[in-house]
C-alpha cells in the first residue's frame, strides 16, 4: 500500500520502512563500492590540457572593416564580439583542419592483456597512403600489425585471421588503396613482439569527437580573454591539439581580414559610381514633381484652406438649425386641427414669420377667452376663426418658401465645404511625396559624400593583417595527476548510488503497493469500522490449528481477536435482550483465509469453557473437511439419525432436525459442535433463501455461547448477502500482500447502503516484522528469524 505523511504516517513509521531493509542497503553500498573499485582499476586516466588567448579589438586602421565601424552595423567590440569569436574558434572547420595537420584520424593502439592504450608520437612506424587525402580522409579502415623484429612485421584485418608476413617499404593491398609501413628505428625494439590495433577513421568523426570535449569561454563576463581546455588520455595530444586550434584561428583569421581588404574596395568603388547616377536622379523628380502639382509653399496654402474651412463650417451649421427649426414648426402647425397657441420665439431669422406667430397665439388667446361666455356659433368666435385660419396659411406658406430657401443654402454650403476639404486633404499627401524626394536626395548625398571620404581611408588601410588573437598562455597541463577519474568522487557516487538503488526499488515497490499489509495500513481506510486484530503468517512447519493452552504468536492474535470480539457482543447486548453471538465469518474472494480465521476462532473461544458451534454455510466450495481431519481430532458419539447430513440436507429435508446435522468435535482438548455445508447443491443461492435458515440460526443462537458461521466470499458470490440479515457480527478477512484497497471499499458500500450491519475486520497472513503497527510492537511469544535475503 502506497503510504505518506498525508495519511497520518509519521516520520518514524517511513524511516521504519527503510531501516527493516538494511541489509539491501548495506549490499548495495558493498557491491557499488567493489563495482567503484573495479571501474578506477581498469579506466583510463584523462588529462587537462589548457591555453589561454586574448581576443584583439580592432580599431581604426586596424581592421579593413574599420572603414564602417561607426556605422555601428558589423557589431565589433564589446561581449558579442568575443562570443563570436568562441564559436568560430570552436568551429567545426577548425578541428578539421587541426586533424588534417596532425593525422589525429589515424590511431596506433597497443593491445595489452585487459585494456588496449594508444601510442602518440613514440609510434614503432608510420604509415603513408598512396591514395588520394581526400580518400583517406573519408575512409574508416581496422587492421592488426604484430611487430616481429626490425625488417618484418605481421598484417593482417580480422584479430583471429591468419597473419601475413610483410617487410618494411612494401606496399599493402587494402579497400583504401595500398599503404606502405615504414620503421621508426628509434621506438621499433621496445615494441618487438606487441600487436598494434590501427584504426582510421573518418577526419569529420574525429574532428566532432574532440570538438565536443573542448571547453571554450571567457574569463569574465565582460573579459576578452578566453580560456581554452581539453581533457585526453594522452598530455600531450591535448596540448598539440589547442596549440594547432589556436593556430589555425589566427591564420584564418588573417585570411579573411585580406579578403574583406578586397572586396571592401571593390565595393566601395562600384558604389560611388551607382550613387552618382541616383543623385542627379533624385533631383529631376523633385523639379517635376512641384512643376505637376502646382505648388511651391504646401504649408502656407495649407493654412489658408483650413481658415476658409472653418467659417464655411459654421454656416453650414446654422443653416441646417434653421431647417430644422423651420421643418419643426411646419410640421406643428400640419399636425394642428384647432386653434391653440404655437411656439414662440425659437430662434427662425425671418422676423415676418416671428411677428406672424406673435399675433396668431394674440387672437388664439383671445378666442380662447371668449369661449368661456360664448360658444363657437357666436359670429365674434366666427370671425376671429376666419383670421386664425388665415395667419396659419400664411404661417405655413412661409415657413415651406424658408425651408426651400434654407435647403438651397445647405446644399451650396456644403458643396464649398467639399471642395476646401479635397484641398485640405490632398496637402499632406503632396507634403509626404515631396518629403519623400526631399529624404531621398538628402540620402543620396551624405551617402555620396560618406563613400569618397571611405574611400581615401581604406586605400590607407593596413598593409599587413595582423593575428585575430594574442596568446597568453599557450597549451600546457593544469595539473600532472589525471583529472578523471576522481577516485574520491568515484566511491562516494558509487556509495550514493549503492544506497539510492535499494531504495528507489523499496520507494517505488511502496508508492506502487495497493495491498493491505497489517491492522495500521488497514485502518487508514476503515475509518469507524473497528478491526479486531490481525494474525501471523504461517509456515508450513507451524500448526493450522491452535491447541490448548496454546502460547504461540497465532493463539495470542487470536486471543486478543476474540478480546475485542466480546467487547462489541457486550457493548450491543447493553440496548438488546437477545444474545447477538451469530457470527459470520467471511471475505472479498477465496484464499484470504475465513475458513482457517473460523475454526481458528472457534477453538480460541471454546478454550474458555464456553459453548462454541461452528457451521460451515460456504456450500458452494466446503473446506471445514480439511480442519477437522487427522489424529488431534475425534468425532465425539452422537445421537444423530443421519451422521452424514449437513447444512445443504437439513435445508432440502423438513425431517431432518437441528441436532441430527451437529457433530460435536474434540480438537486438541477443545470441544465444539461442527455443523458441515454438506453435499455442494445445484442451486445454492435459491436454497439459502429458504426461512429454515433463519429458524436454524435462531434455534443454535439460544443453546450455544457463539454461533460461527463460516460463509462464502463476497465479491464471488451473493450467498453472504442472502443470508447477511442473520448476523449479528460479520467478521470480514482480509489477506495481507494480497486483499487490494479496492476490496475492502467493497463491504464499506454494503454497509453504507445498509446491506450489512456489525461489520468489523480481521488482517490474516501478516508478516511477523509488520505484526503490531508496522512492526514496532510485537507478541514477543514466539522469535523467528527472517532470512537475510528476504526482502
Amino acid at each position: 500500500m502506497s503510504e505518506s505523511l498525508n495519511n497520518g504516517q509519521n516520520l518514524s513509521e517511513i524511516l521504519n520502512i527503510y531501516t527493516k531493509k538494511w541489509k539491501w542497503f548495506l549490499i548495495g553500498a558493498v557491491i557499488a563500492i567493489l563495482l567503484a573499485s573495479i571501474y578506477l582499476r581498469y579506466a583510463t586516466p584523462q588529462y587537462a590540457g589548457q591555453a589561454k588567448i586574448h581576443i584583439i579589438e580592432e580599431k581604426n586602421a586596424s581592421s579593413e572593416l574599420a572603414a564602417f565601424s561607426d556605422l555601428d552595423i558589423l557589431g565589433v567590440g564589446g561581449k558579442n564580439k568575443v562570443e563570436d569569436e568562441i564559436e568560430v574558434l570552436n568551429s567545426r572547420s577548425n578541428f578539421i583542419e587541426v586533424i588534417k595537420k596532425l593525422k589525429l584520424n589515424i590511431r596506433y593502439n597497443v593491445i595489452g592483456n585487459v585494456k588496449s592504450s594508444e601510442v602518440y608520437r613514440k609510434r614503432p612506424f608510420n604509415i603513408n597512403f598512396i591514395a588520394n587525402d581526400s580518400i583517406v580522409s573519408n575512409s574508416q579502415l581496422t587492421f592488426y600489425v604484430d611487430i616481429q623484429e626490425s625488417s618484418n612485421f605481421g598484417f593482417n584485418f580480422l584479430e583471429d585471421g591468419p597473419v601475413k608476413i610483410y617487410s618494411y617499404g612494401k606496399n599493402i593491398e587494402t579497400p583504401i588503396g595500398d599503404i606502405v609501413l615504414t620503421p621508426n628505428s628509434e621506438y621499433l625494439k621496445q615494441y618487438v613482439g606487441k600487436r598494434f590495433l590501427i584504426e582510421i577513421m573518418p577526419v569529420f568523426k574525429v574532428a566532432e569527437a574532440y570538438q565536443a570535449n573542448t571547453i571554450i569561454a571567457a574569463t569574465g563576463e565582460l573579459s576578452n580573454i578566453i580560456n581554452i581546455e581539453l581533457i585526453d588520455p594522452i598530455p600531450q595530444k591535448s596540448l598539440d591539439i589547442l596549440n594547432g586550434l589556436i593556430a589555425e584561428y589566427n591564420q584564418n583569421g588573417i585570411e579573411d581580414k585580406k579578403i574583406i581588404a578586397d572586396r571592401t574596395s571593390n565595393f566601395i568603388d562600384e558604389r560611388i559610381k551607382e550613387i552618382s547616377g541616383e543623385l542627379s536622379s533624385v533631383d529631376q523628380d523633385a523639379q517635376d514633381f512641384k512643376t505637376s502639382k502646382g505648388v511651391t509653399d504646401i504649408a502656407n496654402e495649407s493654412n489658408i484652406a483650413l481658415n476658409l474651412s472653418a467659417a464655411n463650417r459654421q454656416e453650414l451649421e446654422n443653416a441646417r438649425t434653421q431647417l430644422n427649426i423651420a421643418s419643426g414648426m411646419n410640421q406643428i402647425i400640419s399636425e394642428e386641427n384647432g386653434y391653440d397657441v404655437l411656439p414662440a420665439n425659437v430662434g427662425l431669422s425671418d422676423p415676418s414669420i416671428a411677428n406672424t406667430t406673435a399675433k396668431y397665439n394674440e387672437l388664439a388667446l383671445e378666442r380662447k377667452r371668449l369661449l368661456k361666455s360664448a360658444d363657437e356659433q357666436n359670429p365674434i368666435i366666427v370671425n376671429l376663426d376666419e383670421q386664425l385660419a388665415g395667419l396659419k396659411g400664411t404661417i405655413k406658406s412661409s415657413l415651406s418658401g424658408m425651408e426651400r430657401n434654407l435647403g438651397m443654402q445647405v446644399n451650396n454650403l456644403s458643396g464649398q465645404l467639399s471642395r476646401i476639404n479635397s484641398k485640405i486633404y490632398s496637402a499632406p499627401s503632396n507634403s509626404r511625396q515631396l518629403r519623400d524626394i526631399e529624404r531621398q536626395q538628402q540620402t543620396t548625398e551624405s551617402l555620396f559624400l560618406y563613400l569618397l571620404q571611405k574611400r581615401e581611408e581604406s586605400q590607407i588601410a593596413m598593409a599587413s593583417s595582423a593575428p585575430k588573437s594574442k596568446v597568453i598562455d599557450s597549451a600546457h597541463l593544469v595539473q600532472q595527476e589525471p583529472v578523471k577519474p576522481k577516485n574520491g568522487i568515484v566511491y562516494l557516487a558509487s556509495f550514493i548510488l549503492g544506497l539510492l538503488v535499494p531504495f528507489g526499488i523499496i520507494y517505488g515497490k511502496d508508492l506502487l503497493d495497493t495491498k493491505i499489509h497489517n491492522k495500521h495500513s488497514l485502518e487508514a481506510y476503515t475509518s469507524d469500522v473497528p478491526v479486531l486484530g490481525e494474525l501471523p503468517r504461517l509456515s508450513k512447519k507451524d500448526n493450522k490449528i491452535i491447541i490448548n493452552d496454546d502460547r504461540s504468536v497465532l493463539a495470542e492474535a487470536l486471543r486478543i481477536i476474540r478480546t475485542n470480539l466480546d467487547f462489541l457482543i457486550r457493548t450491543k447486548n447493553a440496548t438488546n435482550s437477545k444474545k447477538n453471538n451469530v457470527i459470520f465469518i467471511t471475505s472479498s474472494t477465496p484464499g484470504e483465509g475465513k475458513t482457517f480465521v473460523s475454526t481458528n476462532l472457534s477453538m480460541i473461544l471454546a478454550s474458555t469453557d464456553k459453548k462454541v458451534l461452528l457451521v460451515g454455510a460456504d456450500i458452494r466450495n466446503p473446506k471445514l473437511y480439511s480442519f477437522f481431519s487427522g489424529d488431534s481430532v475425534d468425532k465425539l458419539k452422537t445421537t444423530s439419525r443421519n451422521k452424514d447430513a449437513g447444512l445443504t440436507e437439513f435445508l432440502l429435508d423438513d425431517s431432518i432436525q437441528v441436532k441430527d446435522i451437529i457433530r460435536p468435535m474434540l480438537v486438541h482438548h477443545n470441544t465444539i459442535d461442527v455443523i458441515y455445508s454438506g453435499k455442494i447443491p445445484p442451486n445454492p443461492a435459491e436454497l439459502l433463501m429458504s426461512s429454515k435458515v433463519e429458524d436454524l440460526l435462531g434455534e443454535v443462537s439460544e443453546l450455544y455461547d457463539y454461533v460461527i458461521v463460516d460463509t462464502a466470499p463476497m465479491m464471488v458470490v451473493s450467498d453472504t448477502l442472502l443470508i447477511a440479515p442473520y448476523a449479528n457480527h460479520i467478521v470480514y478477512v482480509t489477506r495481507a500482500g494480497v486483499t487490494d484497497e479496492a476490496a475492502v471499499k467493497f463491504p464499506l458500500g454494503l454497509r453504507d447502503e445498509g446491506k450489512l450491519k456489525g461489520i468489523s475486520f480481521v488482517v490474516n497472513d501478516v508478516t511477523l516484522d509488520e505484526l503490531g503497527y508496522g512492526g514496532k510492537y510485537g507478541y514477543g511469544y514466539s522469535k523467528t528469524s527472517k532470512k537475510w535475503w528476504k526482502f
